[in-house]
């Protein structure tokens, strides 16, 4: 297989040529046991793999490093052992005597490189604002810096503590999380740009779960639980994560209800022309495989006028105008839109008629946000965590009949919408009518449904029980 440097590079830039080899090649490479370890995240946006695969990916991934750190391991699990011992004894010993065991808060650890203007942060933020401070103490371990556009401060505001760990060693920022005290370490990033998710392996805290930055397992054995839905992580597939799965019982994703969105912008003024469908993709170009661009093209050729509404990616623009031409699409009809402010953003997606999602690495913020400015999105729903999230949250804002489960039917549905202007029109006043209600911009909800999974770990880890699915 080509080196990881080159692949990521062709991902990101669309470079396509070599396609076709790569998902066989990584299929190749998992299964043997001499190839070198491949990155996980690199396996989510390749068609073909599974979510088996995946795992075996993570665990391979994670093996050399755990090796490596085992002396490191061994010394801070012999500190830290003394401290789970006690909390277990203590519920253990006040069942024995028939009396309530003491109640204390709840200790909530948030590791991550992104609480700045980012779309976790985005995300999460007004969830950690409606935490029950009167059941949970929050803690951040951040290891990333402040991009100084406000939303650090913001954040700092919803933790009891916000502690920078950027100049710490993984085994210094284990000893600091663990002299915290905290309870349950929440680890944001998974096997994302920047990580340090390798800071689980020491085991600062009794309890481990990842949720929300990476969409899959991470392998191995020192991740307790993964923060998931029915959806996304059906029973079925419990076999595919070696985390034991906390489903909530609506989206996974935290997104709650922003500020109401400004007036769309003109046309012109977001670089669209005055007439014709806008068919929108704001995923990150690495997402895109030739399989689904095929699609998007035929749309194009089907709809006279239309354009396809992408993501500025000057790495790419040129290799994708390419591919257009070779689908018979003349170059134009690709509009590039700039980085804008969330709420610039928000307002110009009202722009859109129609979002198309990518697969099998679906959109995730970007389908959130395109429904909260009411725009209508159809995406195809595989069999991996990256490849479902779209689908968790369509069925979370109302519009289950915007879900397909083939490419086939993904063209179909949207080959069917583009051609009918009254029921993309219906689609957008349902949108409208249900956002307000509907589960997946219900931060207060959602909140609660959280701090019910992490109480039942909590109750599990007190009980000597071995982490279990929750939800």
């Amino acid at each position: 297989m080509s080196s990881m440097k080159h692949y990521a590079r062709s991902r990101a830039w669309c470079e396509w040529p070599d396609f076709a080899q790569w998902a066989a090649a990584a299929s190749l490479a998992v299964a043997d046991p001499d190839a070198a370890a491949l990155s996980p995240f690199l396996l989510l946006s390749l068609p073909g793999i599974s979510a088996a695969q995946q795992r075996a990916c993570a665990t391979r991934w994670m093996a050399a490093r755990l090796l490596a750190s085992a002396p490191d391991r061994a010394e801070l699990a012999a500190e830290f052992a003394a401290a789970t011992a006690s909390d277990i004894a203590a519920t253990a010993a006040a069942a024995l005597l028939h009396i309530d065991a003491p109640v204390r808060k709840i200790r909530l650890g948030y590791l991550s490189c992104d609480f700045h203007q980012h779309a976790t942060a985005l995300l999460m933020v007004e969830m950690l604002e409606a935490h029950d401070g009167e059941r949970f103490e929050l803690h951040a371990y951040s290891y990333g810096a402040d991009d100084g556009l406000g939303m650090r401060q913001r954040l700092q505001a919803s933790f009891h503590q916000f502690t920078d760990i950027t100049a710490l060693s993984d085994k210094q920022a284990a000893r600091a999380i663990h002299a915290d005290g905290i309870d349950i370490l929440i680890d944001l990033k998974g096997y994302t740009a920047g990580t340090r998710t390798a800071l689980l392996m020491y085991r600062p805290a009794p309890l481990q779960v990842s949720f929300l930055g990476y969409p899959g397992t991470l392998g191995g054995a020192w991740c307790d639980y993964l923060v998931s839905d029915r959806f996304i992580t059906p029973t079925s597939a419990a076999g595919d994560y070696s985390e034991a799965l906390a489903c909530l019982p609506h989206s996974y994703q935290p997104h709650g209800g922003p500020a109401q969105i400004g007036p769309a912008p003109a046309r012109e003024a977001a670089g669209l022309p005055e007439q014709g469908l806008v068919l929108c993709c704001f995923n990150q170009a690495y997402k895109f495989t030739p399989e689904v661009f095929d699609i998007w093209c035929q749309l194009l050729h089907d709809n006279p006028g239309s354009v396809l509404w992408l993501l500025r990616n000057e790495q790419a623009e040129g290799n994708l105008r390419g591919e257009a031409m070779q689908r018979g699409i003349a170059p134009h009809r690709l509009v590039f839109a700039p980085d804008l402010p969330q709420a610039e953003h928000l307002a110009r997606l009202q722009l859109a008629d129609l979002v198309l999602d990518t697969s099998p690495y679906n959109a995730h913020t970007t389908a959130s946000d395109a429904l909260w400015a009411g725009v209508p999105l159809v995406t195809c729903a595989g069999d991996t965590f990256a490849s479902r999230v779209a689908g968790s949250l369509l069925h979370a804002v109302g519009l289950a009949e915007l879900v397909t489960h083939t490419l086939d039917d993904y063209a179909d549905l949207a080959h069917a919408l583009a051609a009918d202007p009254h029921r993309l029109q219906t689609l957008r006043s349902k949108l409208a009518e249900q956002r307000q209600l509907a589960p997946l911009f219900d931060v207060a909800a959602y909140t609660l449904s959280l701090e019910a999974l992490y109480g039942a770990m909590w109750d599990r880890h007190l009980a000597g029980l071995a982490p279990e699915a929750v939800g």
